[in-house]
């Protein structure tokens, strides 16, 4: 009998085990896939920009959050970028920076690999502001401009959070530099929201 008992325990705990882990990657694939949020963008470069458009050239302008380790793989995406359309882009990437905030709020591997990538400027965007002329809300958001500041793509450049690889903004964007049709020009975008502005908040690390 006792021997029954653990068997129909250890049956049960087998059973509760496999729920739980099938609820658990049910939950982590439906984050993985769960795009973030975009403000208003506006069809042309935004006035009272702090970077400057190029009048020869298109422009890209990534907006990423330091501290989001999901936007290391949106850092991968744009050196496979700038790798392709070598000396045919102005490329930036603004960091979001709390005004005052630490020298550490930048030293992470993040801005490190934005960094490391040619051809790309690096800046700060304290508060955000940048951020908001452009109508970027979520880490990684992307955009892409022609000379005459007319928008040809925003959206993200990977797939789902945190996932390098082939994608469809990636796609768009080597497209519309080089001339050719795209099959999109707006792309959902996948990271930590800018009004994460500490550690606890960004949900990539909870």
């Amino acid at each position: 009998m006792k021997a029954n008992n653990k068997t129909m325990l250890t049956a049960l705990f087998g059973v509760i085990w496999a729920g739980t882990a099938v609820l658990g990657g049910h939950a982590l694939l439906k984050y993985e896939n769960a795009p973030g949020e975009v403000g208003h963008v506006s069809s042309a470069w935004p006035a009272h920009s702090s970077i400057q458009l190029a009048s020869d050239r298109a422009t890209l302008v990534m907006f990423a959050h330091p501290q989001c380790p999901c936007s290391r793989a949106s850092m991968d995406e744009l050196a496979q970028i700038m790798a392709r359309v070598q000396g045919k882009v102005r490329a930036y990437v603004l960091l979001y920076t709390p005004r005052g905030a630490s020298r550490d709020w930048q030293n992470t591997t993040t801005c490190r690999n934005a960094a490391a990538i040619p051809g790309v400027t690096v800046l700060s965007d304290i508060d955000g502001a940048d951020a908001e002329r452009f109508g970027a809300e979520t880490s990684g958001h992307t955009f892409l401009f022609d000379p005459n500041g007319r928008l040809l793509f925003n959206g993200g450049i990977t797939a789902s959070r945190g996932h390098s690889g082939d994608n469809a903004g990636e796609s768009a964007i080597v497209s519309l530099i080089d001339n050719n049709l795209p099959k999109f020009t707006r792309t959902l975008v996948f990271g930590c929201s800018f009004k994460s502005q500490t550690r606890r908040d960004l949900k990539c690390l909870k």
